[in-house]
Order: structure tokens, then C-alpha cells, then sequence
């Protein structure tokens, strides 16, 4: 049942874009509309089947081997055998501020990423803390939702780029310019409604049940937030597609990132997670 609610809600994403593309295509005359509907029916064909490849190709991750991430693999087995769950594709991305996502429109065609910043500052136990939430997110199906979400976003962001950019006459820049505004607003309300606070609290709790280590998802937790403020990433390309996915706020405090974020304060976050730490006492 929930995987057949999750499917609903990620083909539902597909909707107001896709009509928001051909509306765009109207504006342009016939051939405009010619345009509009090969590219809105490939974009979403895209968004359902290759969205997971497009966020990890965004950000220039790289598939690891065991060999060359022994540890990162390791646990990651010993999560989805605990979580009874298949083993995801894992990648690296070249980015010092700690980070990590996971994206794939189902636990059998998932990746899990993570940063080499995040390697770098968490030890072992904070490690498998910030696994387990990822692999929360693939086993509840979330990564379903929001890498359509990702790639819906990111290309009504073009769209309105182009409505700006592409004027002919005093008249016609006014009325692309208020589409552009719409199809921001609506990139903005298709990240949110894929991926909600709700979500991530729950990705939270389940990864502090699974690892039995709270504490170690909230020194985590403190270390990200430390890492993004330290570090905020340049808002790009690939902020639309791959940053709700992320475990903390890529670019904290920048315009994109308030219009896009979904997650919920990481003090919240943290408070929560020491409460379940204290109640475990």
C-alpha cells in the first residue's frame, strides 16, 4: 500500500509541470507547442526513470568499490542487513563540505552518495548514523518522490529562465515575466510537497532505531550544520535537482536554498534525537 501511495504521489508530481511546459510552448504558437510536447513527455519519462542518475551526474559523484571505500561499503552492508533491505549503488562526490543523499525510484534501483567532506570529519559510529538515514529514506520510498521532484524542479527553473530571457515585445516580456515568477513558485511547491519536514524527522527516528545510537546521528547532525556554514556550496544547476536531498542544507542562508528548503531547523533535528537518547537512559 505505501508503495503504491508513494507511485501516485510521484506520477502526481508530473502534473502541473507538464502542464505548465505545454502552456509555456502555447505562448510560443504552434511551433512552440510542437516543441513542448515531445520535450514535457520526454522530461517526464526522465524525471520517473532517470532521476536518480541525473542528481548523482549533477553533482559529479563517482561509483566507489569496496576496494577503494572498504568501510563506507561495510557498513552499508551491515545496514541493509539489519534493515533487511537490498544493497544500494554507493557514490562519492568530490566536495569538501560534508554532506550526503540518497536518490532511485526504488530500494532496488538505489544509490546512497556522500561527500568526501563527510567522510573526512565523521568518525565510524556518526558514519552509520547518517547511513541509516539515508537508507531510511530509500526503504519508505522517499527518494521516489523526490528525485521526480528534483528533475520536475529543476527544468520548470529552465522554463522560467527561458519566459525571462526570451521576449519579443514590451507586452509579451511583462506576461513571460509573470510566468517565470509562477513557474518558480511552482518548482518551489513541487520540492515541497515531495519532500516533506514530516519525512525527514521520520528518517531520523528510523535511523536512530536501526543503529540503536541516537547520540551519534545528533554529533553528526552538529557537524554538518558546522560543515555548511563553514562551507555553503554555490547555488548551481544542480541545487534544484539534488539539494532537498541532502541530509543538511547545502547553501544555508542563500535565496535558492530558502525557497527550496524542505527540511526542518537542524536544532530541531538535534533536540529530538537527545530527547530519544535521554528516553533510552
Amino acid at each position: 500500500m505505501l508503495a503504491h501511495s508513494d507511485r501516485l504521489g510521484a506520477l502526481a508530481l508530473l502534473g502541473a509541470p507538464a502542464g505548465a511546459g505545454l502552456l509555456l510552448g502555447a505562448a510560443f504558437g504552434p511551433t512552440g507547442l510542437a516543441v513542448a510536447v515531445p520535450t514535457v513527455l520526454g522530461g517526464a519519462a526522465l524525471a520517473w526513470f532517470g532521476g536518480s542518475g541525473v542528481a548523482l551526474r549533477a553533482v559529479g559523484a563517482q561509483p566507489v568499490g569496496e576496494a577503494q571505500q572498504p568501510v563506507l561499503h561495510s557498513i552499508v552492508r551491515e545496514l541493509c542487513t539489519a534493515a533487511r533491505a537490498p544493497m544500494p549503488r554507493i557514490y562519492v562526490w568530490p566536495s569538501p563540505a560534508p554532506n550526503a543523499f540518497a536518490t532511485g525510484r526504488d530500494p532496488r534501483h538505489a544509490a546512497v552518495c556522500t561527500t568526501e567532506g563527510l567522510l573526512a570529519v565523521l568518525d565510524e559510529r556518526e558514519l552509520r548514523a547518517v547511513l541509516a538515514h539515508e537508507l531510511s529514506h530509500v526503504q519508505h520510498r522517499d527518494t521516489q518522490r523526490a528525485s521526480v521532484a528534483g528533475v520536475v524542479a529543476a527544468g520548470l527553473l529552465v522554463l522560467a529562465s527561458v519566459a525571462v530571457l526570451s521576449p519579443r515585445r514590451e507586452e509579451e516580456a511583462t506576461h513571460r515575466a509573470l510566468l517565470s515568477v509562477l513557474l518558480g513558485a511552482l518548482a518551489a511547491g513541487v520540492v515541497r510537497l515531495a519532500v516533506g519536514r514530516s519525512r525527514e524527522l521520520r528518517a531520523d527516528t528510523c535511523a536512530a532505531v536501526l543503529t540503536g545510537d541516537p547520540r551519534a546521528l545528533s554529533r553528526a547532525l552538529r557537524k554538518l550544520d558546522a560543515g555548511a556554514q563553514l562551507m555553503p556550496m554555490s547555488p548551481g544547476r544542480w541545487l534544484a535537482a539534488t539539494g532537498h536531498l541532502m541530509i543538511a542544507d547545502p547553501a544555508p542562508g542563500r535565496t535558492v536554498g530558502r525557497l527550496l528548503r524542505t527540511h526542518p531547523p537542524m536544532a530541531e533535528r538535534i533536540a529530538r534525537l537527545e530527547s530519544l537518547a535521554a528516553q533510552a537512559d
